[in-house]
Order: structure tokens, then C-alpha cells, then sequence
């Protein structure tokens, strides 16, 4: 009998997502690294006074870091 509230098979047995492979999750994260590093080279070239201020905070932070 057709589900009458416009959800094909809602009273099917849901399907279990495929667990990906510890492969595919190493390749998605090293390409998300990837794009994420261009658009941080991107944005410090295209603002570099934000990106020496960056870099002149981190160096602050690296001096006075205690170990």
C-alpha cells in the first residue's frame, strides 16, 4: 500500500550510510588541508598588513610562551 503522507518509502527500513575508508578520509581531509593553505596564502597576499600583524601576534605569543 502507497504511503499516503507523500514520503516514498517512509515505512522502508532506512539504509545504514556506507562507512567510508580510512583511505578516502585521508584523501578528503589532505585536500581540504591543501585548499585551506592556498586560501590562507591567498588572503595574506591579498591583505599584508593583517597577515605582518598575524605574524608579528605569533611571534609575541612564541616569546612569551613559557614551557
Amino acid at each position: 500500500m502507497p504511503d499516503l503522507h507523500g514520503k516514498p518509502g517512509a515505512d522502508a527500513p532506512e539504509e545504514e550510510p556506507r562507512q567510508e575508508t580510512d583511505a578516502e578520509r585521508r584523501r578528503r581531509r589532505a585536500q581540504f588541508l591543501r585548499e585551506l593553505n592556498e586560501a590562507k596564502a591567498l588572503r595574506d597576499r591579498v591583505q599584508p598588513r593583517r597577515a605582518r600583524a598575524a605574524r608579528m601576534r605569533q611571534a609575541m605569543r612564541m616569546r612569551t610562551f613559557r614551557w
